[in-house]
């Protein structure tokens, strides 16, 4: 007994110095990459002032008015597209022409620090401070691209340069061009991709970050009163303060993680052995029920899970059948109405496996028909049984390939929006009072607080700790797994 004791002592002890030192590992990596971060900057620096320095009095001058150095080449077209992103680029940014009343430009920049300061009266509207802040946010935007394109025409003026040292003859436009569609056909292909990563997802996301830091919240509704930058408030009330959001915030983080953990393993596995199950050589007509249980693929997944919500309802078939059996007297409630939150998280977690199951199930499947044969005819030389090469061979190639798919799986299953809102809409509801229920997760607690309570500020807080969660949780899941540590080992 006590060996056994002292055995689960160190096993304990094992499991929380690998958590600290992945903690440990993880925030060192940070550190390093800060420092090649820093270093980098200082590289670039050093650099661009070693290129200035060398370069022609054209390219000089082009630090100063973009195109020049094209323009003393012979590159009259190419030198008037860096010259009308400059103008255009200092009109927006000196002018600060207004859409719906707000400024781009400059004035946005002025605009991002205050928020806006006219209070409004009967003549006079109010500043629209969620309108200041989008635009100034546009605007750091555009200050960007045009640091991209600074650069860039720094970069071919400079290039010119080398060619006219070495002897060569300088590119035309339509020369330029051509290689746009052949050697650099790359660039063509990804600059309209990170323009759109730019402009639908990093000026959003930072836009919803700034969002908690200000107090941009019901009592403080967007062109109708003005709100402020309030630092770290906002996630101060989560840890310390009182409301719904702090002493709920741990409630729900819980519920997620532990959803998110059954959710993905008990697909994970199940879909496993399912796969195992129809790939046997003794099941006959394989294709029919893989054809089966991917038809829960084909149709859509809100489709389903309304349909399943409306069979399991306390006036559906289940109760129907069940008082009908006589195993009960009176409709039981198995999602957001229950009695008892168990029962509807149990429902949840079992509907669930009908919607994960077939995609583990296929892919499997694929990864079991490519598994290479010699391994297991290896094996049977050494003498190996069935179950020994399956627990030494099969098993270990399908958590090797399929760990991402679990990782992403993970995450996926943490802002599991879906299964969530349309089964339960977060419910059982928790006494005194509070929006988020006994099912809800971050995310869906996040729409509540934004679109049912125009909580903004707390909805972006809870959205930054969600991201933080996943990000964390999937780099350092991946880093530990042996996919990640032994990427050639079955090439």
């Amino acid at each position: 007994m006590n060996d056994r004791h002292a055995s689960m002592q160190g096993r304990v002890q094992k499991f929380f110095s690998s958590i600290l030192k992945s903690f440990k590992d993880f925030g060192y990596g940070i550190f390093r990459g800060l420092k090649r971060f820093v270093l980098g900057v200082k590289k670039r620096a050093v650099r661009f002032g070693k290129r200035f320095m060398d370069s022609s009095i054209f390219t000089k001058i082009a630090h100063v008015i973009m195109g020049v150095g094209q323009f003393a080449r012979g590159q009259i077209i190419k030198g008037f597209i860096y010259l009308f992103i400059q103008v255009g680029f200092l009109f927006v940014l000196i002018t600060s022409p207004t859409v719906n009343r707000t400024p781009i430009g400059f004035q946005a920049l002025r605009n991002l620090v205050t928020l806006g300061t006219v209070e409004g009266d009967v003549f006079t509207p109010t500043d629209n401070s969620m309108l200041m802040m989008l635009f100034g946010v546009v605007t750091l935007g555009i200050i960007g691209i045009f640091i991209a394109a600074y650069s860039s025409n720094i970069s071919s003026a400079y290039a010119n340069d080398l060619l006219i040292r070495e002897g060569k003859k300088v590119l035309s436009f339509k020369e330029d061009l051509a290689e746009l569609f052949d050697s650099r056909f790359h660039v063509t292909m990804l600059t309209p991709a990170i323009l759109g990563v730019i402009v639908f997802t990093i000026l959003p996301t930072v836009f919803m970050i700034l969002i908690a830091f200000t107090n941009f919240d019901s009592q403080h509704p967007a062109g109708q009163v003005l709100f402020d930058w309030v630092g770290f408030e906002n996630f101060k009330t989560v840890f310390t303060g009182q409301g719904e959001v702090a002493v709920r915030f741990f409630p729900v983080l819980s519920w997620t993680l532990i959803w998110a953990f059954f959710a993905t393993f008990s697909n994970y596995i199940a879909g496993i052995l399912l796969a195992l199950l129809i790939n046997k050589k003794t099941i006959k007509l394989k294709k029919v029920w893989r054809t089966v249980f991917i038809l829960t693929i084909a149709i859509p997944q809100f489709i389903s899970l309304l349909a399943v919500r409306s069979i399991l309802s306390e006036y559906g078939p289940i109760n129907n059948l069940l008082i009908t059996m006589g195993l009960t007297n009176s409709p039981i409630s198995f999602l957001g109405t229950a009695q008892n939150p168990m029962t509807a998280r149990a429902s949840i977690l079992f509907i669930n496996l009908w919607v994960g199951i077939p995609y583990t199930m296929l892919m499997t499947s694929g990864i079991l028909l490519n598994i290479p044969t010699d391994l297991y005819e290896a094996a049977q030389i050494d003498g190996a049984t069935k179950r020994q090469a399956f627990l030494s061979i099969t098993i270990p190639y399908i958590v090797f390939v399929t760990t991402p798919y679990l990782i992403t799986s993970f995450v996926g299953n943490i802002t599991s929006f879906n299964i969530i809102y349309l089964l339960t809409g977060g419910g059982p509801s928790v006494g005194g009072g509070y929006k988020a229920g006994s099912t809800d997760l971050l995310v869906t607690w996040l729409y509540k607080l934004t679109i049912d309570e125009n909580e903004y500020n707390m909805g972006s807080v809870i959205g930054i700790f969600t991201f933080l969660i996943t990000a964390t949780g999937t780099l350092l899941s991946y880093r530990k797994s042996k996919a990640y540590k032994e990427e050639e080992a079955f090439q």
